[in-house]
């Protein structure tokens, strides 16, 4: 599919990178070239983000950078005091992207108030974009009636070879919704596949790399995070992956349904 969107196709996920190591991580990630670094309130990652930002030189509108309003702070008397936190945290007058990283458990928090939020902080300058993490398609739906059609940029979920989701593919596509993969390698199994390491070895490149290349021709946004310079070398030559169809066919035929993250929190999935 072609792929159309603001967002970066090709980007970092932050997890788990704290601290100094975080820091150079993240700053190595920059000098190879990814562009699109995601972060999140409850990552304690946005600090590192920022001063590596900061240190690789690059104008700050070179780097397209997320963050996500964590559950905790979806009520009305955190949700802006939150947002502009992450901003004093990160150094920045404004992210590229706001989520909001999970739906309100239960409604405890009223959708709209927390959806209103986030369109005003959009409103107020705070993110050029904004977009949604976690959401089924009955929450898109309610956005899509509270917001109207188009008003998000991206539904950042779990996808990857073995968790294809195609109720949710599908409907994103009949609205021209991007998906963002977050854990598009499953925590590095996808290394040891035997089918995408026979496609692998043909194309020259890592398991990996043939995993986010085939997320990427299915039109997906992929945020892989790793510490590794050789894997994030490895992972960037996916861009340049070009896979036919019988190769996309046979990674199609790896959906398992096997959904690794799925906390007691988790709304009710479509696939």
């Amino acid at each position: 599919m072609v792929y159309s969107s603001p967002i970066p196709q090709l980007g970092l996920g932050t997890f788990g990178r704290t601290g100094d190591a975080g820091i150079a991580a993240i700053l190595k990630a920059l000098e190879i070239g990814y562009r699109h670094i995601d972060t999140a309130q409850s990552y304690d990652t946005e600090g590192p983000v920022g001063e590596a930002v900061r240190r690789s030189g690059l104008p700050r509108a070179e780097v397209f950078v997320t963050t996500k309003v964590a559950d905790t702070n979806l009520d009305k008397s955190r949700f802006m005091p939150s947002v502009e936190k992450s901003l004093e945290t990160l150094g920045f007058d404004h992210v590229d992207l706001l989520l909001i990283h999970w739906p309100s458990e239960k409604d405890a928090v009223p959708f709209e108030d927390y959806m209103l939020a986030l369109k005003e902080a959009q409103e107020r300058g705070f993110t050029r974009f904004i977009g949604v993490s976690n959401f089924p398609i009955a929450h898109l739906e309610r956005t899509r009636a509270l917001l109207g059609e188009g008003a998000i940029a991206t539904n950042q979920v779990e996808i990857h070879p073995y968790l294809q989701a195609p109720k949710l593919r599908d409907y994103a596509r009949d609205h021209g919704l991007v998906l963002t993969a977050y854990q598009p390698l499953v925590k590095g199994a996808v290394v040891s596949d035997p089918v995408l390491a026979e496609i692998a070895e043909r194309h020259g490149v890592t398991p990996a790399a043939v995993a986010l290349a085939f997320l990427m021709a299915e039109g997906h946004a992929v945020i892989p995070a790793s510490s590794s310079e050789a894997n994030l070398r490895a992972n960037m030559r996916a861009k340049d992956v070009r896979l036919s169809e019988e190769e996309m066919n046979a990674i199609r035929a790896l959906d398992r349904g096997d959904r690794r993250i799925n906390p007691e929190k988790s709304p009710r999935w479509d696939d």
